[in-house]
């Protein structure tokens, strides 16, 4: 979030990444792990650089040649600093003569393909008030964020909803990984246990309930209520918008800094048409586990 809001939100680095570079978005935890052509040539990169202990994050920038040739490592942000970063590169690049890589056998442990049938859902979740004013940046942008995941809804609960029925896995699957505070970080999922009640219908195209989620000590919850709008023509969904608004409470290890006390969050649903690329990332909630995304408790 804050390289969306900073790094490459600078022109000129848009700039160089759309005519200068080929720009690749992935999972370090999945690549350094990956026991395929993929893995292997993301840990000859990675391998290069400072973080090459693949038994621990190598979280950063990497400006690489096609042949996996490491011409420079950031793990900061700012403009300024990734634009000298990017113009040293092109300083130091000389086409290489590299070999097309056979993809071979892809590690299905770390690419979870869309179930055939299933339907995209973008995610979105703000903050809507609680923290205190800053002057500080990069405080601000993290108050400023707006999160990004995607809902998987499954060939039999989208038959579902055309039928009017809201399956409970489906409704587990929204309440467990999607009302989240996602918006300063990785914040852990839900547990079964830990939704404290949950009433939801879908009423002629009118989705509407609340949901009460905590955990066993308290210090992290969200009370919401949710509504949204459901609409199919011929058996196919054509609209699917929901909203959920509440109070929630608390934080996790990988997102501090959240206000202090209850404070308003809203997630919105909304129908996912391909145009975004960020439309085929798999949900955060199946990272590792996909079956149990997908059949959640």
């Amino acid at each position: 979030m804050l390289d969306r809001a900073s790094t490459f939100a600078d022109p000129e680095i848009v700039q160089l990444l759309k005519s200068r570079f080929i720009a690749v978005a992935i999972d370090q935890a999945y690549h350094r792990r990956q026991q395929d052509a993929e893995g292997e040539f993301y840990r000859k990169i990675a391998g290069q650089g400072p973080r090459h202990d693949f038994q621990k994050t190598t979280q950063g920038l990497y400006l690489t040649t096609a042949s996996g040739k490491l011409l420079g490592f950031n793990n900061n942000r700012g403009g300024d600093r990734i634009k000298a970063l990017m113009k040293k590169a092109l300083e130091q690049f000389q086409p290489p003569a590299a070999t097309v890589i056979e993809p071979g056998q892809v590690d299905s442990r770390y690419n979870a393909p869309l179930p055939e049938g299933a339907m995209v859902v973008r995610v979105q979740a703000k903050i809507l008030g609680g923290y205190e004013p800053t002057t500080d940046r990069w405080r601000k942008i993290y108050q400023d964020s707006l999160s990004r995941d995607n809902l998987w809804v499954t060939r039999a609960e989208y038959e579902g909803l055309v039928s009017g029925q809201l399956l409970p896995g489906l409704q587990r699957r929204i309440v467990r990984f999607h009302l989240i505070d996602n918006t300063r970080g990785e914040p852990q999922m839900w547990k079964a246990e830990e939704i404290t009640s949950l009433d939801l219908s879908l009423e002629k195209g009118l989705l509407s309930g609340t949901v009460h989620l905590e955990t066993a000590s308290g210090n992290r919850g969200y009370q919401a209520n949710l509504l949204g709008h459901i609409e199919h023509k011929d058996g196919k969904i054509t609209r699917f918008d929901l909203v959920a608004h509440g109070q929630f409470w608390g934080h996790c290890t990988y997102t501090p800094g959240a206000p202090e006390g209850k404070f308003p969050l809203a997630v919105s649903f909304t129908l996912a048409d391909g145009s975004d690329i960020a439309d085929g990332v798999p949900p955060k909630g199946s990272r590792g586990w996909l079956r149990g995304y997908l059949q959640p408790q």
